[in-house]
């Protein structure tokens, strides 16, 4: 319960849950389980499924959010471009994350030199 009550980095914190019950009203929900309310003054806010971590909000949602979009995506869904991936979050620190070759996480090994390269030198 203490560590509830100080840790905002694993749930929504105290105020966030007594704002949401007291005048929230749920818009809708993402891919990622990420809840989406609305207050009557028109106040947007996000309550994360797991860890909070802005890089998990859809450009969608996140446009909405910051009323770049009026309607939510529930309503009025974005149009998406052929061209266009699926969100992913930041994957910085999981076993996911990018590792190009030569990273101590990949093999280690760094590709030779070229000889392509040479060392600047002032004067």
């Amino acid at each position: 319960m203490f560590g509830w009550l100080f840790s905002w980095w694993h749930d929504a914190t105290p105020g966030t849950w007594v704002t949401t019950l007291l005048s929230g009203r749920r818009v809708g929900t993402d891919d990622f389980g990420n809840r989406y309310y609305e207050s009557r003054k028109g106040r947007r806010w996000v309550i994360y499924a797991g860890t909070v971590e802005a890089s998990r909000v859809p450009p969608e949602w996140h446009g909405w959010l910051h009323h770049t979009f009026e309607n939510p995506p529930t309503v009025e869904p974005p149009k998406l471009k052929p061209w266009e991936k699926e969100h992913v979050p930041n994957l910085s620190g999981t076993p996911e994350a990018y590792r190009p070759e030569g990273s101590l996480w990949e093999s280690g090994r760094r590709p030779p030199a070229t000889g392509d390269y040479e060392a600047w030198k002032p004067g």
